[in-house]
């Protein structure tokens, strides 16, 4: 399949989900390999149900992230330290399945750099609505409100290769950003959950609405 993927340019990733009950660390690892062959660069969800190995064939591989990470110890730390792949964290998935949290302070406290991204599917977290990821950010995982617009900003642009062009406001990036309604702090924005802050948003540096 991935050499027929690969010709008619479907993919720029190749994701493997490397997990107990699902694709073991060798499986992983000769998919990933076969996905490089044909340039595509790996990303990995793993360790969301056990300690996996799949954390260990991602930085292997030279993973851009790897995704979930409920299941981290100091093995999986110590293998992400000073790697290219970016720990993403899915705390919607965590609430909606009720499962265990990952220990997302521990691995900043060791100097990794986190990512906080939706998994936004119809099985494990059937929403998208990233406010609501940067509140779960803060209660739920113990982020500072900057540490978790970091995380799902400029370090979610990196998990998706588009650091260089978005993720944060700069001259030269690409003009996507919101304007809020009128709130008194950056605070407030995971504070005041559940309800919709976002006033006005620009894509490409033009304002959107249902009517374009």
């Amino acid at each position: 399949m991935i050499p027929l993927v690969a010709k008619d340019n479907l993919a720029d990733f190749i994701d493997v989900f490397c997990d107990k009950g699902f694709f073991t660390v060798e499986e992983t690892d000769r998919i990933l390999t076969q996905g490089r062959k044909y340039g595509m660069r790996p990303k990995i969800h793993a360790n969301e149900l056990d300690y996996s190995g799949g954390i260990q064939v991602a930085v292997k591989h030279n993973a851009l992230s790897c995704d979930h990470l409920e299941f981290v110890g100091k093995e999986e730390i110590e293998c992400l330290k000073n790697s290219e792949t970016m720990p993403t964290v899915l705390p919607g998935a965590a609430f909606f399945l009720n499962m265990k949290l990952s220990p997302v302070r521990e691995m900043m406290n060791a100097g990794l750099p986190v990512a906080m991204a939706s998994d936004f599917n119809p099985g494990s977290s059937p929403s998208g609505n990233m406010q609501t990821i940067v509140s779960f950010a803060c209660v739920n995982y113990r982020m500072t409100p900057l540490e978790a617009f970091n995380a799902t900003t400029i370090n979610s642009a990196y998990a998706m290769g588009l650091s260089k062009t978005h993720g944060s406001i700069a001259k030269g990036k690409i003009a996507n950003f919101y304007i809020t309604k009128e709130i008194p702090n950056l605070e407030y924005m995971p504070y005041y959950y559940g309800i919709n802050k976002v006033e006005r948003v620009f894509l490409n540096g033009v304002e959107y609405s249902s009517q374009n």
